[in-house]
């Protein structure tokens, strides 16, 4: 990259303005004084203007993506199978999701290379919301529905409360709409076996306030500056 250039992303002034700074002798590359029209490495090289390091300012990128089923929610898989990664073109900045579904769990998933926006988000201390449509085998009687709103007794203890909706009953099964804020390991699906109706399916359509909405499965798009505002703000972090 033109050392002007890097200068102008960088924030210090335009291009022309960098050319003067140049021109002036008020930048170093690497220690040395730095020539008009030199080529630096924003990664590599250490650039310094009136003894002050230069770096790029490191933009935030947050993805909404519509994970199809029968991909994992990883960067990579040692037993070679599709990664959400695969659905997805190369960003400039290195992304990852925020939190995980399950192999054959579809739907909501953010990515992102806010390191901290995802601790956060993904931490139980926060306790963001998370919303799943989810079809059991059977119809759940009332005392089912009960046990998922107040707590099912699962290995690491008792879960939190849930808000839980039946949204429709099918021939042999029932789809639900289940509001959590907890994300132990395939929670949602021991809870369905703890009440006696395994789970079929599971589509998250909401994290906190990022709706699924009409997105294709298997498609992606940045968040608008609104939702951005709010996830950030969810998370309890100011947004730059």
């Amino acid at each position: 990259m033109r050392l002007q250039k890097f200068l102008a992303q960088a924030g210090i002034a335009s291009r022309r303005a960098c050319e003067l700074l140049i021109s002036q002798g008020r930048v170093t590359v690497n220690g040395l004084r730095a020539e008009l029209g030199a080529s630096v490495d924003p990664c590599g090289d250490r650039v310094v203007l009136d003894g002050k390091t230069i770096a790029l300012k490191s933009s935030k990128v947050l993805i909404a993506f519509n994970k199809p089923s029968g991909c994992v929610t990883t960067l990579s898989d040692p037993q070679g199978r599709k990664t959400v990664m695969d659905f997805l073109p190369d960003f400039a900045e290195r992304i990852f999701p925020v939190g995980r579904l399950d192999y054959d769990a579809e739907g909501l998933l953010l990515l992102t290379n806010d390191g901290e926006l995802a601790n956060r988000l993904s931490h139980p201390r926060y306790g963001v919301i998370k919303v799943y449509d989810v079809k059991f085998k059977g119809h759940p009687d009332k005392k089912a529905l009960e046990e998922l709103r107040s707590g099912v007794r699962i290995e690491e203890g008792v879960t939190a409360p849930a808000e839980v909706e039946v949204l429709g009953l099918l021939p042999g099964s029932a789809w639900l709409r289940m509001s959590l804020h907890q994300g132990w390991n395939r929670q949602i699906k021991r809870m369905g076996l703890a009440v006696g109706h395994p789970v079929l399916k599971i589509k998250r359509i909401a994290y906190g306030p990022i709706e699924l909405g009409r997105l294709p499965t298997g498609g992606h798009r940045s968040l608008s500056p609104d939702e951005t505002r709010k996830i950030y703000k969810e998370a309890n972090l100011y947004r730059e």
